[in-house]
């Protein structure tokens, strides 16, 4: 029988849920992911459009499905539509004991709205109650991006009584409008006659490009201060992402949707393999250390902590004096933290949409072919 690594038991143990970072046909037919949940810790999945993108391009796993569905007349939209759903809803089933015994916690699927959405509020709305009509499992997540047409759209889904992953955060300001278009969707909720505990909610808040825009920044200032506070941005962004948690969870406000059954809305690391190769390999899980969050890590990074990996139980609370203090001294060094975050959220939607339409291009000619 299989055992649980001892190292992603000790961060599970710790409070932070393990989420696989990746999802493809290959991974579920193989029995890769089961081997992931069996071995690994891994109780969750996220998508993005990226992941998607790398997925259908490798193609052999899905010839047979793309062929019926030309067969039927699909357009590309219908084709990409059905393949990425099908296997979220594949992932969910696979992951339906861990929800089941985690009570709707954890066991969770993530699939984003299309990318090309971000400044739509209706259309994004449109969607994410479309996606999760045709995924129809209660284990899903509907990621929307945090965009400011992405708050309202996340109140009124949440509103609908779906649940949603709030992707795309890179500033704890953000952060906080985040949590307060949750709030107002929980209490949209509560008045249709949704039950407030069967709606999950988790905000993705973006960890290695920070250091990686900022890092440049101080390169390009090149003084002594600047250079020595390589690498401290984004974990103390973390840092002060979790305390608003604390804050807005333990709040007046939340505890009457506390009492009626809410649950809050964890932070969750994402973009947290590490990009620069003088940072340890493993730096943004086991300095990102709290109760009730998430990582989701892509499969280089949850084999290295496996491998490796330290838990360091108190690398987020207690720090926050620290965190303060990291961003006074960046801003002291000349760093605009509201332009590195504006340019962050920026390229992250220009990337997604990048892939998005990389794999509309491709599946199109793919088509063309079949049928031609």
């Amino acid at each position: 029988m299989s055992e649980q690594n001892a190292n992603l038991t000790a961060l599970s143990e710790a409070g932070v849920s393990v989420w696989l970072d990746d999802l493809s046909r290959d991974r579920l037919r193989t029995g890769n992911l089961a081997e992931l949940i069996a071995t690994r810790s891994v109780v969750g999945v996220t998508t993005n459009p990226s992941i998607f993108q790398a997925a259908l391009s490798k193609g052999e796993a899905y010839e047979a499905q793309i062929a019926e569905l030309v067969a039927r007349g699909a357009d590309t939209e219908a084709v990409i539509t059905a393949l990425t759903t099908d296997d979220v809803r594949a992932a969910c089933d696979l992951f339906a004991p861990v929800y089941e015994r985690s009570g709707g916690v954890d066991g969770r699927v993530s699939i984003e709205v299309d990318p090309r959405l971000a400044h739509d509020t209706e259309g994004t709305v449109a969607q994410a109650l479309e996606l999760a009509k045709i995924v129809d499992r209660p284990n899903v997540l509907i990621k929307i991006p945090a965009t400011k047409a992405g708050l309202p759209a996340i109140t009124r889904v949440i509103g609908e009584g779906v649940s949603v992953n709030v992707t795309l955060i890179f500033s704890v300001e953000r952060h906080g409008k985040v949590i307060d278009a949750y709030i107002e969707g929980l209490k949209a909720a509560a008045a249709a006659g949704h039950d407030l505990a069967k709606i999950h909610s988790v905000a993705s808040f973006f960890i290695s490009r920070v250091d990686t825009e900022v890092d440049e920044r101080l390169a390009k200032i090149g003084s002594e201060a600047a250079t020595a506070l390589a690498g401290k941005a984004a974990l103390a962004n973390g840092v002060l992402a979790y305390e608003l948690y604390q804050q807005k969870f333990s709040s007046d406000e939340f505890a009457e949707l506390k009492a009626a059954g809410a649950n809050p809305q964890r932070a969750l690391w994402a973009s947290t393999g590490t990009k620069n190769p003088a940072y340890p390999d493993t730096l943004y899980v086991s300095d990102l250390v709290a109760p009730n969050t998430v990582n989701t890590m892509p499969e280089k990074t949850l084999q290295a902590f496996a491998d490796h990996g330290e838990t360091h139980v108190h690398s987020v609370v207690g720090k926050v004096q620290d965190a303060h203090g990291v961003f006074a001294k960046l801003a002291e060094a000349g760093i605009d933290l509201n332009d590195v975050f504006e340019v962050l959220e920026s390229q992250g939607v220009e990337k997604f949409i990048d892939s998005w339409q990389e794999l509309l291009d491709a599946t199109s000619a793919h088509l063309e072919g079949l049928r031609g």
